[in-house]
């Protein structure tokens, strides 16, 4: 009897090994299939947020050189643009409308209005790109044109080789901080923590400002803009840091956006525009005269809702203010009324401005430097003559 329940007993024991074995490569299965379900719920999320993850690949890249970019786009009859997709107001996806919108993004789309024509503001392809991997993907050819709130400097312009078209937007880099912490100035973050992105001009500045006047504050860096944002909004950091436009567009993202403010205090200069390859004359001088296309629209008032009528009431003075009669487009190797289309398709600079970041949108931005010369801002429309 005893021999016959030790045999039991050792039966019994095989076989809960065995079962144990089964539950237990059940429960690794599961634990699988759970963290590759939490993954893909994790894109999908930041999807419908707007943001995109990327992998940065760590290998040489080889200059595609400036080549005939507008023969290129017309090929393809597709406009490549580098842009953002997580920044609110100037480059986001819209997870409504499954569209990239903004005031970057409605560069793309004036600049591909003017060398397409007629709709071909629809005919843009934007590529979201880090800021790690914006300078890589225009100099390998990946992109036609950056839009996507790009600091101008001297080493960008040279040792990036990066053409700029313009000054889109006059920006400067400031501080978000938590009301409750009751900083109300640069000095007071002394001894505190502040969030930026890496590989930004914002990293460089915020080293440089604080090491200038000798104020010691902790850098966190992190590779992406999102990354930084989520660990201020879990109070990792004591402030983050970005072009102050940047900042009042992410703080949109935050679960609370009133207990957020900005420090009034600049500590650097943030001239933004779109970006081209060396060595392509022509396709820096069409970026280039789309935004001034855009700035006379303005000047001239004329929209997008009045060109037509415009045209029909005196069309010898707009076709000369559009740069129509003197056959301009053609110098570049475009239609002449490039313009026009510019205008018609998407709007002028106040446009613009107006539907990304105006009085009806969350940020309420006011246009301060941002505005016509004649308003007292710094934007200075060419003669298109």
């Amino acid at each position: 009897m005893a021999l016959l329940l030790s045999a039991c007993s050792g039966d019994d024991s095989e076989q809960f090994q065995i079962r144990l074995a089964e539950l237990s490569s059940e429960n690794t299965r599961l634990s699988s299939e759970l963290a590759t379900l939490t993954s893909v719920f994790e894109e999908q999320r930041n999807a419908q947020q707007g943001f995109i993850t990327q992998q940065v690949v760590w290998q040489p890249v080889k200059y595609a050189g400036g080549g005939d970019t507008l023969q290129s786009v017309l090929d393809r009859k597709v406009l490549r643009c580098g842009g953002n997709a997580d920044l609110p107001g100037f480059g986001y996806l819209d997870p409504d409308s499954s569209e990239f919108v903004g005031f970057d993004i409605d560069i793309c789309r004036a600049i591909a209005a003017s060398v397409l024509g007629e709709q071909g503001a629809s005919q843009v392809h934007i590529i979201p790109l880090t800021s790690k991997l914006r300078f890589a993907s225009l100099q390998s050819g990946e992109v036609d044109v950056l839009s996507r709130n790009t600091t101008w400097t001297l080493s960008r312009d040279v040792e990036s080789r990066g053409n700029y078209g313009g000054v889109v937007f006059y920006d400067g880099q400031g501080m978000l901080v938590r009301k409750a912490d009751e900083i109300r100035k640069l000095s007071d973050l002394q001894g505190k923590s502040i969030c930026v992105q890496s590989a930004s001009t914002s990293a460089v500045n915020v080293e440089d400002y604080f090491a200038s006047v000798g104020i010691p504050i902790e850098i966190r860096d992190f590779e992406d803009r999102i990354t930084a944002l989520r660990q201020y909004a879990d109070e990792s950091c004591d402030a983050y840091t970005g072009d102050k436009s940047s900042l009042l567009a992410q703080r949109t993202l935050l679960p609370r956006p009133d207990e957020h403010t900005l420090l009034i205090e600049e500590i650097s200069r943030e001239p933004l525009g779109p970006v081209v390859r060396h060595e392509d004359d022509n396709w820096l001088d069409i970026v280039n005269w789309t935004f001034q296309c855009l700035l006379n629209g303005e000047l001239y008032d004329l929209s997008r809702e009045n060109i037509d009528s415009r045209l029909n009431a005196d069309r010898e003075t707009v076709e000369r203010q559009l740069g129509i009669t003197s056959k301009l487009g053609q110098m570049m190797g475009l239609a002449n009324d490039f313009c026009y289309q510019v205008i018609k398709q998407v709007g002028n600079y106040s446009d613009i401005y107006t539907r990304h970041l105006g009085p009806d949108t969350l940020f309420d931005l006011p246009r301060g430097q941002n505005a016509l010369y004649s308003d007292g801002g710094l934007h200075y429309p060419l003669p298109m003559k």
